[in-house]
């Protein structure tokens, strides 16, 4: 099953999963919030106030000195006390948040589906609610729900064959070894196009089947693949397993690695069909275009297009035995978490507890929540709003993200290193920025999506299908700016290149992010840090490729991007030299875009604040100065911590770094904090003055 939520694809967010720059599966994933507390627990009324001006003081471990390590000074106390919920394989700052919209959401949910007289959005999230719910009636199914699906996979006795139902898993569950969507074309923004992307491995990443580091994983996954034929009922699932295996490794050989894949010059690769077919002609595309109702494109934008002639020709190699038995464990492992108890708690085991070290399974109403969110989110973000969103949050932010963007036209103006050709161009695209902020101006329209009380299995078929429709259909169509990536209850935010666009969700609106009531210094440090981001991913190693209008074009002279890309690699090195776990560093290529993105977020969160204090002296609070809090309000929205094959995950597959690290290297190149917290060459952490990365 593809995931619904397709429009931050191809956007840099605040927390999310890694993937190509062009052809993006959405994931969101959630991360590290204010105190420790047990997994469902909290107040679904109110996101609690840190402390008594927004920074929990009690958090602090002030015995470890601000320049030995600034997150453990900020967040040490905290970190030390906190253990990791067991439904979860990290816990933080966003975690704690998300667990309040994740129970907010469960009040709308079973509101509308006790509601035995409602109608439309509310009938609809309730009656997808129920069925999950159900799980008396989901166990007596057992595998039964496969039976249709799995019987395709069996008819499918050609190679055409083969292909067209790979495209037909668009729609819904199953696998192919190429990806499609329908987003917006990166170099004609205002237009949709077809985006195809390399595919086929069921691991986290090419290094689970490449590095030996990962050799138990690789063990486990295979034993995963077997157990799972064996509960659909296809033959010879021990024999199948190892040939599906070794059919994964083969394609993870080929494939582009996620730095690459990161790069939006390198992955616009524009095809004709008939070009296309030339280019690989191992595999059936026509026949694949045909299944996912792709036939009518006229342009397909192939990412790693040099991995495809390779990808085809193990697609033809593999018997067609192999394959049909590799369709039948993707179409199993996608529905697993919808089935019986037997499927979803081996897909718990190896894809939670395996990959990510998290020991037990979510509850059942939270998997729900997740699952309604995730496919009928609009539908549920509507009344997640009216019931939690305050307006009056919505107006201050837009003063907020306004001052942001002051602080950033007076950045680029003061700049050294840039000429006054590209400069002009980089003011006219911040000009051009627009801003989302809460929830959409115009919500989804579900009408036409059947949803039964009665039948998981087939609602999440059905609304998988039903979205793949809505974006196939829009193909001739001029892009919707008014269309959102994430849903209102999601914790991050996003910038979207092609839209030139800063979009804040609802959920992040909270503290200790944005307190309407806090000290400003420490909103600036945590949702001004943010809103900091989010801009600076405009101007960051790939969003910089991209225009005002969006469109993906070379707007930088040769010098003036030669001096950026010496700072970037700089950066880059000070992350990679970081190992979090023995013998894995930071990749500080594959991060590169979040980094400057967090280095640039501070830096403008300290601007805002000293513009919004008008000329008149920061105020000290509790003996902190106003440029401290500033640093302390940015260190505590990343507390938190990973379970350790989690953090392993995050290292090898995330374009994030690490918690710990967004909030210790960023600062190492910030003037300011040397000064407000008397760091100096003694220190640790100390990075002498000519070694700062200077960029935004």
């Amino acid at each position: 099953m593809k995931t619904l939520w397709f429009g931050a694809a191809a956007a840099a967010a605040l927390i999310t999963a890694a993937a190509p720059a062009a052809a993006r599966d959405w994931r969101p994933v959630h991360f590290p919030s204010a105190a420790p507390t047990p997994a469902g627990g909290g107040d679904a009324a109110e996101a609690k106030r840190m402390g008594t001006w927004g920074f929990d003081r009690t958090g602090m471990n002030p015995s470890v000195r601000p320049g030995a390590d600034f997150f453990l000074h900020a967040n040490g106390a905290y970190v030390d006390a906190l253990e990791i919920p067991a439904d979860r394989s990290r816990f933080g700052t966003f975690d704690a948040l998300h667990e309040l919209s994740v129970e907010r959401m469960r009040v709308v949910l079973e509101r509308s589906a006790a509601d035995a007289a409602a109608t439309g959005d509310e009938a609809l999230i309730g009656a997808f609610y129920r069925s999950f719910m159900d799980e008396a009636a989901i166990d007596a199914l057992g595998a039964k729900p496969l039976a249709e699906d799995l019987a395709e996979v069996r008819a499918a006795d050609s190679d055409a064959a083969l292909a067209r139902l790979m495209g037909e898993t668009m729609k819904g569950f199953g696998g192919s070894i190429f990806s499609a969507y329908v987003y917006d074309d990166a170099k004609d923004p205002e237009r949709y196009t077809v985006y195809l992307g390399q595919a086929g491995i069921g691991m986290p990443d090419r290094d689970y089947y490449l590095d030996e580091r990962f050799a138990e994983q690789k063990a486990k996954y295979q034993a995963y693949v077997a157990q799972l034929l064996t509960l659909a009922g296809w033959a010879e699932p021990e024999a199948n397993a190892q040939a599906i295996v070794e059919m994964e490794t083969k394609i993870a050989e080929v494939s582009w690695t996620r730095a690459d894949r990161r790069d939006d010059d390198k992955t616009y690769n524009p095809y004709t069909v008939a070009e296309l077919s030339a280019l690989a002609p191992a595999f059936p595309w026509t026949a694949f275009l045909e299944g996912a109702d792709l036939q009518g494109a006229a342009k397909l934008v192939a990412a790693e297009n040099t991995a495809f002639p390779k990808n085809a020709e193990i697609y033809a190699e593999t018997p067609l035995s192999v394959r049909q038995a590799w369709a039948a464990y993707t179409l199993t492992d996608q529905a697993a978490p919808y089935l019986s108890k037997a499927f979803s708690q081996a897909h718990h085991e190896f894809r939670e507890k395996t990959l990510s070290g998290q020991p037990e399974q979510r509850p059942r109403w939270k998997r729900a929540v997740g699952l309604v969110d995730s496919q009928a989110g609009e539908a549920l973000g509507r009344l997640y709003v009216a019931d939690y969103f305050p307006p009056e949050s919505k107006a201050k932010m837009e003063a907020l993200v306004g001052d942001i963007k002051a602080a950033m036209e007076a950045r680029l103006k003061g700049l050294t290193w840039m000429g006054d050709e590209t400069k002009a161009k980089a003011l006219e695209k911040l000009s051009k920025f627009t801003v989302k902020i809460g929830y959409p101006e115009e919500w989804r329209d579900y009408n036409g999506l059947e949803i039964r009380p009665d039948d998981l299995y087939g609602n999440v078929q059905r609304a998988s299908a039903f979205d793949w429709a809505f974006r196939v259909g829009r193909l001739d169509e001029p892009v919707d700016d008014k269309e959102w990536g994430m849903t209102p209850p999601t914790v991050n935010a996003y910038y979207s290149p092609t839209k030139n666009q800063i979009v804040f969700p609802a959920a992040i609106l909270q503290p200790p992010f944005f307190d309407p009531d806090a000290d400003p210094a420490i909103n600036c440090g945590g949702i001004g840090g943010v809103i900091g981001h989010e801009i600076t991913h405009g101007f960051d190693d790939q969003g910089r490729k991209s225009d005002g209008d969006g469109r993906l074009t070379d707007w930088w002279t040769a010098e003036d991007a030669e001096k950026f890309n010496v700072q970037a690699q700089k950066l880059g090195a000070q992350y990679s030299a970081i190992e979090p776990i023995p013998g894995l560093p930071i990749n500080g290529q594959l991060s590169m875009g979040e980094n400057i993105a967090d280095l640039g977020g501070v830096l403008l969160a300290l601007d805002a604040y000293r513009l919004s204090l008008d000329g008149e002296p920061a105020p000290v609070i509790d003996g902190f100065t106003g440029e401290q809090r500033v640093f302390l309000g940015w260190a505590q929205v990343w507390r938190g911590k990973y379970r350790e094959d989690a953090l392993r995950r995050q290292l090898v597959a995330g374009p994030h770094s690490p918690p710990h690290y967004r909030v210790n290297v960023p600062i190492t190149n910030i003037d300011t904090w040397y000064d407000a917290f008397g760091v100096s060459p003694e220190d640790p952490m100390y990075v002498a003055p000519e070694a700062r990365v200077r960029i935004w």
